[in-house]
């Protein structure tokens, strides 16, 4: 989402950045949409001077001043970087995904990679200009999966310079998520679904780790094993959703500014087949995630 800063209120100027061309950025999560670790760093050849290898200055915020400040990190010609976010992961949802933030006068082309584990990488597209945003291929990238790290490798177009290769300030992820997912015999005790005493440990976890973001949805998935009948176990895992969700609204003092989105699915949707107590105990389970709020989505529609 694109719009002239002057259109933007003063509450909303925390979701906003702004790129080394001017442009401004609207992330609906804030500060915890951009990587926060280097995970590895291959410079290319020729290389940048020494003063543009420093890797972490890819990390956070955008805060480019000027052309030759030290404040990005040139790759150097068919140069590699992975960012890892590891706060928060991303997924493929509406509008685009991804801003990779270069500066400098030249706009070199960076191809752009993404992975949940770091070691099997989906192509996302080619990022090229200051402000690059990108938009995930419905087809070829899964909205179900939620990725951590982000694989940038210079394209060759710029080799020669002090800065030689792309120049990356910043890397966002726009649909940016915050989740959990928990055993649900640490929260329930068998075929119930009051919460044990214990559970608001747990709970905090996720509140702990949400505790800078003020606005989102916060969807909560229920799930149990294939023992009972499948009405029951729909019904116990609704139950439970709506447990968690009360649970969640007492604890989250910092915001109001939190939707809920429950969603039941009983024994339907196991991460293992219900063949062993060991499975079973791993299929029983409750999965927290925070997205952006449903409003972001309802505005990209209009």
């Amino acid at each position: 989402m694109f719009l002239p800063a002057g259109l933007w209120s003063q509450s909303e100027a925390k979701y906003h950045y702004t790129g080394s061309d001017g442009t401004r950025l609207y992330l609906p999560l804030g500060k915890i949409s951009f990587a926060d670790s280097v995970a590895s760093f291959n410079l290319g050849t020729p290389k940048p001077v020494k003063k543009f290898r420093d890797a972490n200055q890819a990390l956070g915020k955008p805060n480019y001043t000027a052309y030759r400040s030290p404040d990005f990190v040139s790759l150097g010609c068919e140069g590699e970087i992975v960012l890892a976010f590891t706060n928060n992961g991303f997924m493929n949802l509406g509008g685009a995904d991804l801003f990779v933030l270069e500066v400098g006068p030249a706009k070199e082309k960076t191809r752009v990679e993404i992975s949940s584990d770091g070691e099997t990488w989906t192509f996302a597209g080619i990022a090229e200009g200051a402000s690059a945003k990108l938009e995930f291929s419905d087809e070829k990238i899964d909205s179900t999966t939620v990725f951590h790290y982000v694989r940038l490798t210079d394209m060759q177009d710029q080799c020669d310079g002090i800065t030689a290769g792309a120049d990356i300030d910043a890397i966002a992820a726009i649909n940016s998520v915050i989740e959990l997912s928990i055993n649900a015999d640490v929260l329930f005790d068998v075929d119930k679904w009051e919460l044990k005493p214990t559970a608001n440990e747990i709970l905090q976890q996720f509140v702990e780790a949400i505790a800078i973001v003020d606005q989102g949805t916060i969807r909560i998935d229920g799930h149990t094993d294939s023992d009972g009948d499948n009405d029951y176990n729909f019904r116990l895992s609704q139950n439970r959703c709506t447990s968690v969700a009360q649970r969640l609204n007492k604890l989250i003092t910092h915001s109001n500014s939190f939707d809920y989105d429950l969603n039941a699915f009983g024994e339907e949707s196991p991460k293992v087949t219900n063949d062993t107590d060991e499975n079973k105990q791993i299929n029983r389970r409750v999965e927290i995630r925070l997205f952006p709020p449903k409003s972001y989505y309802e505005n990209l529609k209009k």
